[in-house]
């Protein structure tokens, strides 16, 4: 059986702990790989070794850095099918969700090639008589990162091209259920040029999150995950004296008021909610119907599920894969199971639903519940799987207040032909990433992504400027120099004195 372990300085390691995690097929539900745990020990030597790196890492120039970022980003387009066929093959999501998620990671890369534009200072001449101001951007040290299972790929890629890029060095704890990509993306690194150690992966479970957020020699850790961890990653780390970004769940809505197009908006509600298998914080998990709309777009949006193609990753007819382990897609049928019973109206029960010649797999269907009310579990928890919520609202402000009394604020959406209506919701809804007859506003690369209330704690969103700005801290530098006709030495100038 393959087993994946550690990339520390350089190179990859073997786990010592004696600890392994199952890695698993989710379309055949087979364990596939065995993952080494990394103990307290082996997170030292990976921090270790980042400390080494940086002496010359973070004094190295941008021109350097930005040279191995070129040659990265290449070899990642050269291998972006390997990589997808990875993320296939252990998180369970089809290939083009895969082949999507390693570009959207590639555009952080992108970004970080040109960090030479990224870190330029500012410079105030003459603030005084012969004095001048200059602001710069310095590197932390060593930084860490801890993502999640959903995107194996992209959200390390969030973090450490740009952390490398400012000058830091980087300690990558990916997922323990999908973690050969985020080892690939090591490999390639070390192919590109990056200096033995600016990049090292350690894998793990609790045991190596817990003595990253402890570790003395950890400057910044970044987070992508649930909201009670993320929680936790942010008060335990901020208590060591770290810099903390960490993102949380959500609960994205999607308002939908009666001048919308509704064929649009049901296209919409279909790829948001269910692609990936919903598996992604910003997947669309409730709509709210305004008006007269309810009934209607319910039906374009029922009409539209029932023909999406669900099967393994791996066969190019597939439209969604499975979820990721057995526990999380039992987890999600509960909540269609108990949905009646608390108020809603099911219209679509995925909870039944295999593959043949693949019953073992994770598999579910996809699941559609209409009027549910604001008390029901499968509104008010983050449910990660392919379940959409459908409530109903008599008018503009009613649906905003819902959306607005939810605890999380990640990512929503207005589908209307009002341009007035729309600029009141981005003006007036609570949350940090807003879409306007788009359904998932994830930013582009060189915007920062990030949410607010329980989606987002620490004060930096991920990547864009609030990226760069995490990964470096400011000095402000006040010059004067003495008038060079007054020197002992003799330089040619007139003399004042």
């Amino acid at each position: 059986m393959k087993t994946v372990n550690h990339w520390i300085g350089g190179k990859a390691v073997e786990g010592a702990s004696g600890t392994y995690g199952p890695v698993t097929d989710p379309a055949t539900g087979a364990q596939t790989t065995r993952v080494a745990f990394a103990s307290a020990a082996e997170v030292d030597a990976a921090v270790a070794a980042a400390k080494a790196a940086f002496a010359t890492w973070g004094t190295s120039s941008l021109a350097a850095r930005s040279a191995v970022l070129f040659r990265y980003r290449a070899l990642l387009d050269a291998h972006r099918d390997e990589l997808a066929r990875l993320i296939t093959a252990e998180h369970g999501k089809v290939h083009a969700d895969a082949l999507g998620e390693v570009a959207r990671g590639l555009e952080i890369v992108e970004l970080a090639c040109g960090i030479t534009t990224q870190l330029k200072g500012e410079l105030s001449t003459q603030v005084s008589g012969g004095v001048d101001v200059s602001s710069i951007r310095q590197p932390l040290g060593v930084v860490a990162g801890i993502t999640p299972f959903n995107f194996p790929a992209m959200v390390p890629m969030w973090m450490f091209p740009l952390a490398v890029a400012c000058g830091n060095t980087f300690v990558l704890k990916p997922s323990e259920k999908d973690p050969s990509a985020a080892l690939l993306l090591a490999e390639l690194a070390a192919e590109a040029g990056l200096p033995d150690g600016v990049l090292n992966v350690v894998n793990g479970d609790k045991v190596a999150v817990d003595r990253i957020l402890e570790h003395p020699d950890v400057a910044a850790v970044s987070f992508v995950g649930s909201t009670p961890i993320a929680r936790h990653i942010f008060t335990t780390g901020t208590a060591n004296g770290k810099r903390v970004q960490a993102l949380g769940g959500a609960k994205n809505h999607m308002l939908v008021l009666p001048d919308a197009d509704l064929d649009a908006a049901a296209d919409a509600a279909v790829s948001a909610a269910y692609g990936s298998a919903g598996e992604r914080c910003m997947a669309i998990s409730a709509v709210v119907a305004v008006g007269d709309t309810g009934d209607e777009l319910v039906a374009k949006i029922r009409e539209r599920a029932e023909k999406i193609k669900i099967g393994p990753g791996d066969d190019p007819s597939s439209e969604m894969g499975p979820l990721i382990t057995k526990a999380h897609r039992d987890k999600v049928a509960s909540y269609v199971s108990g949905a009646a019973a608390q108020g809603a109206e099911v219209v679509l029960d995925g909870t039944g639903f295999t593959v043949e010649g693949y019953e073992d797999g994770h598999w579910i269907g996809l699941s559609l519940l209409d009027k549910v009310p604001a008390g029901a579990d499968a509104y008010r928890d983050e449910i990660f799987g392919p379940v959409l919520c459908v409530l109903r609202a008599e008018t503009y402000e009613e649906g905003l207040a819902l959306i607005n009394g939810s605890p999380w604020g990640n990512g929503t959406a207005i589908f209307t032909r009002d341009g007035g209506a729309a600029r009141r919701f981005q003006l007036e809804v609570q949350a940090g990433m807003v879409g306007v007859n788009v359904p998932i506003p994830v930013p582009v690369g060189y915007h920062s992504f990030g949410g607010w209330k329980d989606s987002l704690f620490g004060a930096h969103h991920i990547y864009g400027n609030d990226g760069v700005h995490f990964y470096t801290r400011g000095k402000v530098v006040t010059t004067r120099w003495p008038d060079p006709a007054d020197s002992a030495v003799d330089l040619g100038f007139p003399s004042h004195r």
